[in-house]
């Protein structure tokens, strides 16, 4: 609900409206409007909406028999004016006839003709009365007031006042988004061997049963080169270790097995020979190369068909189908014999042979905390995740600790740890958009990091979806209390306070207020070594609660020193009975 005005009432007006006007001539002196129930606390539900259920009995010869009467409640925050309601209009037997008279022979409209009701003011009324009362977002407490007068206003005919109801929201003291327990993850720091490894693949061209490296032939020079990009940094490298590089020629399906597998084996050796001679390899390191040959098989070809569309390559298949378990040599033989052979040969069959070549290589670990700190500067590509997280633990502020995260993400993208960490930092900062970010590039989320996706959906106000999640986890206490905030935020109270009872506190002790467990927030509170404003406001309630005037003025006085709760506590709904004290006046209007 948006409040578009307040209206402010005048000290005159609230001075008339609080007392009983003995010299009105429309109201019998010791005569006074009862209410049932009595002025209670209602509680909001997750609309901040609260149902008022009242009945007015109004005494015989309350008003005279030539007027009107008029009940008006609204809804007040201190003195201001938030929103009006239905009215309660009883028009006595003289006052109808008048009303009727004057409709008739003057044409005058009564505006309140609909709503009023016309009875005996010479007997006492019962009149039921039920509103929904919505306490605005930015309003944290309101009274709901009654105003009895004959002329609808209260101002030159005010004749009674009737307190019917107040409004409490403590839960609004609860900084959910600050109290939640998020999962900041460490894990234990362990030497682990930092191997790596990769592959490749150079599509080189051989003459005719040749296997001599000729740098001439085709993308040849750019083939080998690009093996050398990726080996050479390997050797040249003072923290690696080369494991081994192995080297494998691709044998064609086109042609006899007998003849093609040694042939691609040679050609696998002369690529290794052309790397040890252009990387300078020692005889000692030549060790760790080795070479092999493998067929191609028919399956290349088929793609190819397959990707051109070609009209023939559902023979192709029959016969690759068909001969599965038998080797080149025999699908070749029918695959030849095909009407579109002399296509798929000029078509399909690769002119380059492919020498296929994996490598592994191991990288120093490092050891020491100094040693992880003097390296990180120097070549952070050469760690592992495990030794980046365990930089991001000795960084002392956020903003370092931060650059670590991003820079373990940019060499290890799926590292749920530093994704989680850094989520939690961007949000400690209130950058959900960017944590959310974070957190989404890493694909799912374990058990470690569920209490930062569903702290994203809180800071989204995504309530629903973050008790969904935390739900699965409730064995976990921290989840545990997390629901419990979510639920209070859902002003599922009952629910909240099951759930956070049994951590007591301050948290706690707020959503105790809002069940209406006083004993049990005093209880609480009593127990909480702290004396911060947001501490002092709910002891504050609380001792207001239990009457404990003195105690919670004092505790008021200290939470004035928080600007934002000092101009709370001048509608504090709990604090009505010490508005015009002097020592509640000088704390909040200092």
């Amino acid at each position: 609900m948006e409040i578009k005005k307040y209206k402010t009432l005048s000290f005159a007006v609230l001075a008339t409206a609080t007392m009983v006007a003995t010299g009105c001539a429309s109201h019998r002196a010791g005569k006074r409007i009862t209410v049932e129930p009595g002025e209670k606390v209602l509680t909001l539900d997750s609309t901040r909406s609260a149902g008022l259920d009242v009945t007015f009995h109004v005494p015989e010869h309350y008003f005279s028999k030539r007027s009107r009467l008029f009940i008006s409640p609204a809804l007040y925050s201190g003195d201001s004016l938030i929103e009006e309601y239905p009215q309660v209009v009883l028009d006595a037997p003289i006052f109808t006839k008048k009303t009727e008279r004057a409709a008739k022979l003057e044409n005058k409209v009564d505006t309140v003709a609909s709503y009023s009701r016309k009875v005996d003011n010479g007997e006492a009324q019962t009149i039921p009365y039920r509103q929904t009362v919505v306490l605005p977002e930015g309003v944290e407490s309101g009274e709901v007031i009654a105003k009895v007068s004959t002329d609808g206003c209260g101002v030159c005919s005010g004749i009674d006042t009737l307190h019917l109801a107040g409004l409490t929201n403590p839960v609004s003291l609860i900084d959910v988004k600050e109290s939640l327990k998020l999962d900041w993850i460490e894990p234990e720091f362990k030497i682990k061997p930092k191997i790596r490894s990769g592959q490749g693949v150079a599509r080189l061209q051989f003459i005719i049963n040749r296997y001599d490296i000729r740098t001439d032939l085709g993308r040849n020079k750019a083939e080998l080169d690009t093996m050398l990009a990726k080996l050479g940094p390997i050797l040249a490298d003072t923290l690696a270790t080369l494991e081994y590089v192995k080297i494998t020629g691709v044998a064609s399906a086109d042609g006899s097995l007998r003849i093609n597998i040694p042939l691609s084996r040679n050609r696998a050796n002369s690529a290794m020979k052309w790397l040890v001679q252009q990387l300078n390899i020692p005889a000692e390191l030549q060790k760790r190369f080795s070479i092999s040959s493998r067929p191609e098989g028919w399956g290349p070809v088929l793609e190819a068909m397959r990707a051109a569309g070609d009209p023939d390559t559902t023979a192709v298949a029959a016969i690759l189908d068909k001969y599965a378990d038998y080797n080149d040599d025999v699908q070749e033989y029918y695959i030849r014999r095909l009407d579109c052979w002399k296509r798929i040969r000029d078509n399909y069959l690769q002119k380059d042979r492919n020498v296929e070549y994996l490598y592994s290589y191991q990288i120093r670990s490092f050891t020491t905390d100094e040693e992880l700190l003097e390296m990180y500067d120097r070549r952070p590509d050469a760690f592992s995740e495990d030794e980046l997280l365990r930089v991001s633990t000795l960084k002392q502020t956020p903003e370092e600790k931060k650059e670590v995260y991003r820079t373990i993400l940019h060499y290890f993208p799926q590292s749920r740890v530093a994704a989680n960490n850094l989520a939690v930092l961007l949000l400690r900062e209130g950058k959900e958009d960017e944590a959310r970010e974070v957190f989404d590039s890493v694909e799912g989320y374990s058990e470690e990091t569920l209490k930062t996706r569903a702290a994203l959906y809180v800071y989204r106000n995504e309530y629903e979806k973050a008790v969904e999640l935390l739900e699965t986890e409730v064995d976990d206490p921290e989840a545990r209390y997390n629901l419990g905030l979510v639920k209070a935020q859902l002003r599922q109270f009952d629910e909240a306070y099951e759930l956070l009872a049994p951590f007591g506190d301050i948290n706690s002790a707020v959503v105790a207020l809002s069940v209406d467990k006083n004993d049990e927030a005093d209880r609480m509170l009593r127990a909480i070594d702290s004396r911060t404003p947001q501490c002092e406001y709910v002891r504050a309630i609380t001792a207001a609660r239990l009457g404990r005037d003195t105690e919670a003025l004092e505790h008021i006085a200290r939470a004035a020193e928080d600007a934002v709760l000092r101009e709370r506590a001048k509608t504090e709904y709990d604090f009505k009975p010490y508005r015009d004290n002097l020592d509640f006046r000088t704390a909040i209007y200092k």
